[in-house]
């Protein structure tokens, strides 16, 4: 049992200019590889967030869900083709903050949420508290809430918003409450009905929207969210119409935007894209950005730090290869693969979803072929993700590029896909690459990371991109297909481009012209640090959301 932090506290004087305070809840947090309670960008995004706040001293705790089984263990099966483990986690770090809420789930249920702290001096965060129902005297029910983030059921999952919005908002009135609440997607929705019920105003409430993505913007329907306790209380007919706007379906996002003080997205040019989405609801018009960024303090390899600062394209070449050693040890280790440190390395590296096209350096297999063949400037490739454990879809890529791989020496995909893994493909790489659809990517911050370690961004532009790219002088950007043709056509459009962008400029410069090349690798770092740190982005948010 914890004294300090069963009250609202932290282990410094707030900052001044940063004396609000502010509760942040997301439902997932990519803090460090042995929390093992992210699926992903939003976490990665979200722990970051959380590291900054604290190194700035600012007045803010974390609120999130302590994941019993966390999002999956990525493993394979006998013919190397992914597997799903569901393995029980244990964190001795994690204490009892001596707070248990009660939140009521259908008429008669109460369900008991524990809060475990994890304290600023682990892990270097802002005070965190993880939410689980995993906790005697709940029936097996209730106690499986907390089991799975992102549960495949639709009403788990609608309990686990009702348990992280509204056992999060009681445990920050318990805390001693916040001056705001911020939601970092609209997941924790039923904390904003809470805190409306309670006669909050909304001039306490932000929101951050993350994606222009369908499964990103949650709608459920109405009258199970009502009877399932997600509004704090029971609405009448007439006001659950007033709600939904005389819909079957609430949004999520829509309620969110209706409800916050204030909105941003997570880049320029997905602000721009919001806007449209949402045009005619409310709040919609106003969304404005806060582009997302990394943690450099916890991302960036000292090495690669140093002799980034002293421009010595010697010393980063010997700590490149060090790091390259170290990642191709591990793609021996999974795969029986020699790669060699002298040859251009590309890893395509992030969460495994269909328009994210990890695949895309298959559409003309010739080609590809011919590529992976040439020994007069050789080529690696790396990939590595992790699928939603039901999208078959994105899982048959997965093992599409298993098959692909299995008996080519040059090309391996790494399982495992995880904080360690992820730090250790971006300081091991020398090309980072990032094959969206046009207009899908809200942010996307693996390149952020990537480049902070030297590995170049080879990029579609979109996303955080276009507010970083100079291609040819930090970056290779791609041409724009056009967002609005079919999709293959779209496809077919990119992969060609991405193909004569690696013929004919990236390998080149990387084998032809080593000055010119180590150029773009410093360039990158200068522009990446520190427009795209957490730092800037944790001020931002003080500065414009929060005032």
């Amino acid at each position: 049992m914890t004294s300090k932090y069963n009250k609202w506290y932290h282990p410094y004087t707030p900052a001044a200019k940063y004396s609000k305070r502010v509760a942040y809840f997301s439902m997932e947090f990519g803090i460090h590889q042995a929390l093992k309670i992210y699926s992903g960008g939003l976490g990665f995004l979200a722990g970051s967030h959380m590291r900054s706040a604290f190194e700035l001293k600012q007045n803010m705790i974390g609120i999130g869900m302590l994941w019993k089984y966390g999002y999956y263990d990525q493993g394979r099966n006998k013919d190397q083709t992914l597997q799903t483990q569901f393995i029980e986690k244990q964190y001795s770090f994690l204490e009892d903050s001596g707070h248990e809420i009660d939140v009521k789930i259908f008429d008669n249920a109460h369900v008991k949420v524990r809060a475990m702290v994890l304290k600023p001096e682990i892990f270097g965060t802002v005070p965190m508290y993880f939410l689980t129902t995993d906790v005697d005297g709940n029936d097996g029910l209730s106690r499986s809430i907390s089991n799975n983030l992102y549960d495949n059921t639709e009403l788990t999952r609608i309990c686990q918003s009702i348990v992280l919005g509204i056992g999060g908002a009681k445990l920050v009135e318990a805390l001693g409450g916040a001056d705001m609440y911020h939601l970092n997607e609209g997941h924790a929705l039923p904390a904003f009905y809470h805190l409306k019920n309670k006669g909050i105003s909304k001039d306490h409430m932000a929101f951050t929207t993350h994606t222009p993505e369908k499964a990103g913007n949650v709608e459920r329907d109405a009258n199970a969210l009502n009877e399932s306790g997600f509004f704090g209380r029971l609405l009448s007919p007439e006001e659950l119409q007033e709600e939904t706007g005389n819909s079957d379906t609430l949004n999520y996002t829509v309620a969110a935007l209706r409800m916050a003080k204030k909105t941003n997205a997570v880049s320029k040019l997905h602000a721009k894209v919001a806007r449209s989405m949402w045009k005619g609801q409310k709040g919609g018009a106003s969304i404005y950005p806060i582009t997302n960024a990394q943690n450099q303090k916890f991302w960036q390899d000292e090495g690669i730090k140093k002799s980034w600062r002293s421009k010595n394209s010697t010393a980063f070449t010997k700590r490149k290869n060090i790091l390259k050693k170290e990642l191709f040890e591990e793609v021996l280790n999974q795969t029986g693969k020699m790669f060699d440190p002298n040859i251009l390395t590309v890893v395509w590296a992030r969460r495994f979803a269909e328009y994210k096209r990890a695949d895309l350096l298959l559409r003309d297999i010739e080609r590809f072929e011919k590529m992976l063949q040439n020994t007069e400037q050789p080529i690696q490739i790396i990939w590595a993700g992790k699928p939603y454990p039901l999208d078959f879809g994105a899982i048959e890529v997965f093992n599409k590029l298993v098959h692909f791989t299995k008996f080519r020496h040059n090309v391996a995909i790494l399982t495992g896909y995880e904080m360690a893994l992820s730090k250790m493909l971006k300081t091991g790489s020398d090309v980072w690459l990032n094959t969206p659809r046009i207009t899908r990517e809200a942010s996307g911050t693996s390149g952020m990371t990537a480049a902070m370690n030297g590995s170049v961004n080879l990029s579609i532009n979109d996303g955080w991109i276009p507010e970083f790219a100079k291609d040819g002088k930090n970056c290779f950007v791609l041409p724009e297909a056009d967002y609005r043709s079919p999709v293959w056509e779209q496809d077919d459009f990119d992969s060609n481009n991405l193909y004569e962008m690696l013929e004919n400029k990236v390998l080149p410069m990387y084998y032809q012209n080593p000055k010119q090349w180590q150029a773009v690798v410093f360039k990158g770092i200068d522009d990446v640090i520190p427009a795209f740190t957490s730092q800037r982005m944790a001020k931002e948010y003080y500065d414009t959301l929060y005032t």
